[in-house]
């Protein structure tokens, strides 16, 4: 049986975001592997949504399997606050160590409470699936929303969208 209008999941335009963001539970599975090898798996995870972005998800630590060691690198989020860093070693290849590409908030502002320590994963060089479906980066490299194809409507990120 194929896929109908009637059975194709809604589609969610990034433009219908609210600024500030919205943080709120979501029940989609969430998987990560790496080398055809799963470092992260949940159906416990957070999701923010920010107009013009795409879903930024937030995994519970327990949901990681593999180590993480804490980077130096830090950012700031006007509405999250302070960025933790983490580095994690390819499991695949022990002399290759990805700096940088997760992130979470130790002591997040109000309203985001709920994703202090959950970790927040850019789509590389790992493959990050939505129930089953594999994601695409957010363009550009600052950002790390996940781009599934339920995601419609222009997304900052990508060239000319900066003064967005």
């Amino acid at each position: 049986m194929g896929t109908t209008a009637a059975t194709m999941p809604p589609k969610l335009n990034v433009h219908s975001f609210p600024r500030p963001p919205l943080l709120e539970k979501t029940p989609r599975h969430l998987q990560i592997r790496w080398n055809n090898q799963l470092i992260a798996d949940t159906k416990d995870a957070y999701w923010a949504l920010e107009t013009t972005h795409p879903p930024t998800y937030y995994l519970p630590p327990n949901s990681i399997l593999l180590p993480l060691t804490r980077s130096s690198h830090k950012s700031f989020c006007e509405w999250k606050g302070a960025a933790t860093y983490w580095n994690v070693t390819n499991p695949a290849n022990g002399s290759e160590e990805v700096k940088n590409r997760i992130w979470s908030y130790e002591k997040p502002t109000k309203g985001f409470e709920s994703i202090r320590d959950y970790l927040s994963f850019y789509a590389g060089p790992w493959d990050c699936y939505v129930d089953g479906e594999k994601v695409e980066p957010q363009p550009g490299d600052f950002y790390g929303g996940w781009v599934t194809s339920d995601i419609e409507g222009p997304i900052k990120g990508g060239p000319g969208t900066w003064g967005w």
